[in-house]
């Protein structure tokens, strides 16, 4: 009876030994599907973003993360001196503009461009 019991004991380690495994597999296959789905688009994304921030020069019309519309005056290290309207500039960070404007764009409310 005592060593029934030591088998028993035995194949239920190795039984929680697979189970772990088991249990492994699935939980890589749902990090390797998020990461593939959702962590490196958005890295893509800000890559694309930091490009096209180092990109910007004096002259190109921005639209900024607050809704401000202008025209760049002047590209500085951390700051960019947006003219919003005739004589009117404001100083903004470099990481508050969100999209380039190209000629004849129109500002719309979509943000998936």
């Amino acid at each position: 009876m005592n060593a029934g019991m030591m088998m028993a004991q035995a194949a239920g380690a190795q039984g929680g030994v697979m189970g772990m495994g088991g249990m492994m597999i699935p939980m890589v296959l749902v990090f390797g599907i998020f990461y593939f789905m959702m962590i490196r688009p958005q890295q893509r994304k800000e890559k694309e973003r930091l490009r096209m921030i180092a990109e910007l020069r004096a002259g190109q019309k921005v639209v900024f993360a607050g809704g401000f519309i202008g025209t760049i005056a002047e590209a500085r290290a951390s700051t960019f001196l947006v003219e919003i309207a005739p004589k009117v500039s404001v100083e903004v960070a470099r990481g508050a503009v969100s999209r380039v404007l190209k000629d004849g764009d129109a500002v719309t409310l979509d943000e998936t461009k």
